[in-house]
């Protein structure tokens, strides 16, 4: 099977055009909604919150995301992807300060302790986490007891911590419109 650098059609011969501001713009939220697994509305609220917020409005869109719980259950490498994160908790297999939540879009604060549920640590999801936990280190702003499977939010993340390899600041232009 051969593939060839055009785009399928009878017209596909012709060169593609470069893609405009506006496309890339839009590529760029597209890629943030898809990796965080959110949808344009409930993008749209966070976006609104961050630029009303007294911070940049993309340090701020970009701590909100990445301060959701199924995100913060993937950095502390609890699990395996955002997807399994956001599945995870949904569920019900996680606590925030020894209560059960099961909400993937929950915002967690400075001291907050995320742990794996008693009743879930038998489970088959949660099998191999153990031998991945001990090779992973999570990012400076949280903090992972890997002996007791738990995490702490040490504190807010800060622009220069996170690891996002977005450009937000497209994203924010996309929505200034």
């Amino acid at each position: 099977m051969s593939r060839t650098p055009t785009p399928p059609g009878m017209h596909g011969a012709k060169r593609r055009r470069a893609r405009s501001e506006f496309g890339v713009q839009l590529r760029e939220k597209q890629k943030v909604k898809q990796s965080y697994g959110m949808r344009e509305r409930q993008f749209r609220k966070y976006f609104e919150i961050a630029a009303g917020s007294k911070q940049l409005t993309t340090s701020a869109l970009s701590s909100l995301l990445e301060t959701r719980l199924d995100n913060v259950v993937f950095r502390l490498g609890l699990a395996g992807s955002r997807s399994q994160a956001r599945q995870t908790v949904g569920h019900g297999h996680f606590t925030v300060n020894g209560r059960r939540v099961d909400i993937p879009s929950y915002h967690v604060k400075q001291g907050d302790m995320i742990a794996i549920r008693s009743g879930s640590e038998q489970k088959k999801v949660f099998q191999d986490v153990r031998t991945i936990v001990k090779k992973y280190d999570p990012p400076a702003w949280l903090a992972l007891d890997k002996e007791h499977l738990t995490g702490k939010v040490l504190h807010m993340p800060v622009p220069d911590e996170m690891d996002v390899p977005f450009n937000l600041q497209l994203v924010t232009e996309f929505y200034s419109k």
